[in-house]
């Protein structure tokens, strides 16, 4: 969805240059059911253009009666759909699900667009960054982001928004695991990339939705494969695809690193990186192994369901311990 999310951005930034105002929405969050998961965005100008989503159609068309009626004239504004309670609009979803959107009115000024610049670099994956935005005022600032966690962060007088680049997932060679795996993260929304340059395996498979790149991965890893918001695993078992795709990736700025193995066999495959790799101790310490999370996996498919949780767990910053 991310894409979707840089498209409203580039739309946005394309009316401010030409002297539209805007009216920028960000889902804050949701309760029951809903389509569209916290920190997406529709844009929409005041001749009712709108590009986005925010909940499917329901919601869109009703904010767009509402706006062509005059209303959002403050700076922002907070509205919760389908609970019943929103004086500016009686909808409800049909999913029973609740919707809190925040709405900006954004003049098309040189200080907007250079925000909206800045949005752009982000969802195109050259930074991750932090969209502070004071409730009160109206004032918002940019900062950068080093850390994981929710996109969506709520104090009484603030908001935080996480902005970066569509989630990549990277599977470092081909195996049953990986098959599954690539599955689950496109379901997730992850823009997924299988490295594998051995044809011999490729023989026969089939799945859509991915990005096949026929090379090793540590290769498409030294030549920038990864950004801040990718998760690299290994589950081939085969050292000369697992361990040098582990020396590549400790050395990107991936927020996930996993490699598939036995205790015994992350013991000594820890050996191999810090004699022949000459990995230090915290670049080891980066690396997920034995990867996923403990839920007695044993079929490919429930432990590429255990890898995808744990990095659903790491993408939303939650310690393991609290797992």
């Amino acid at each position: 969805m991310q894409q979707l999310d840089l498209q409203v951005i580039r739309q946005a930034l394309e009316w401010s240059q030409a002297g539209q105002r805007l009216w920028l929405c960000t889902v804050l969050g949701t309760y029951g059911s809903a389509p569209r998961a916290p920190g997406a965005l529709m844009v929409a100008n005041a001749a009712g253009q709108w590009l986005g989503s925010l909940s499917g159609g329901c919601v869109e068309e009703d904010f767009l009666e509402q706006l062509l009626a005059g209303a959002f004239a403050e700076p922002l504004n907070l509205i919760r759909y389908g609970a019943g309670d929103e004086p500016r609009s009686g909808i409800r979803l049909p999913c029973g699900g609740v919707l809190e959107v925040l709405v900006e009115n954004l003049p098309a000024d040189c200080a907007v667009q250079e925000h909206l610049r800045q949005l752009q670099a982000a969802l195109q994956g050259q930074r991750r960054l932090i969209r502070e935005i004071d409730l009160a005022s109206g004032s918002r600032q940019l900062f950068d982001d080093q850390t994981q966690g929710a996109r969506v962060e709520r104090t009484a007088d603030k908001l935080r928004l996480r902005v970066g680049a569509a989630q990549r997932l990277l599977l470092a060679g081909y195996s049953s695991v990986s098959h599954f795996c690539a599955q689950f993260g496109t379901a997730l929304g992850f823009e997924v990339l299988l490295c594998e340059p051995r044809e011999e395996v490729l023989a026969g498979v089939e799945l859509g939705g991915i990005e096949l790149i026929r090379q090793l991965p540590s290769r498409v890893i030294a030549e920038g494969g990864c950004h801040s918001d990718t998760a690299v695993v290994a589950l081939t078992h085969d050292p000369r695809i697992d361990d040098l795709a582990m020396i590549e990736a400790v050395r990107s700025p991936a927020f996930y690193i996993g490699v598939m193995g036995s205790r015994l066999t992350t013991q000594k495959r820890f050996e191999r990186l810090r004699r022949s790799g000459g990995l230090s101790e915290a670049e080891i310490a980066r690396i997920q192994a034995p990867i996923g999370l403990n839920i007695g996996s044993k079929t490919p498919a429930e432990i590429a369901l255990s890898v995808l949780a744990d990095i659903v767990r790491m993408r939303n910053g939650i310690a393991r311990e609290q797992v």
